[in-house]
Order: structure tokens, then C-alpha cells, then sequence
């Protein structure tokens, strides 16, 4: 699961593993394997940052 902000500063809480892509339209887009789409504060490099941290982070825990 990785936090974002919503552009009205509300923090979200998504899972990384539904994300199916992201786009800077200017404002950052993820689209989610649901359908859903959200509009971001965070870049689309900080979303990545993000996931690649919380992928680590799992890798980790399985040791």
C-alpha cells in the first residue's frame, strides 16, 4: 500500500499492485486494473519512488 494526496490534500491510501498506469496530464492520473482513476498531487516519478520503496519493503518481509 503506498499514501497519496488527493488535490483537495485529503491523504489516500491505495494498493500498488492495482496500478495499471500513470500519467502527468498536467496533473497526475493513476489508473487502477478496477477502472478507478485518481488524480494526484505527487509526480508520476514520487508514485514510482513510491511503489518501488513499498516493493522493497515486501521483498524484505519475506526473507
Amino acid at each position: 500500500m503506498i499514501e497519496v494526496t488527493r488535490l483537495n490534500d485529503s491523504k489516500l491510501t491505495i494498493n500498488a499492485e492495482l496500478i495499471e498506469r500513470i500519467e502527468e496530464l498536467p496533473d497526475t492520473v493513476i489508473k487502477l486494473t478496477t477502472g478507478n482513476k485518481i488524480i494526484v498531487k505527487e509526480s508520476r516519478q514520487e508514485i514510482k519512488d513510491l511503489v518501488i520503496l513499498y516493493k522493497k519493503e515486501i521483498m524484505c518481509r519475506e526473507l
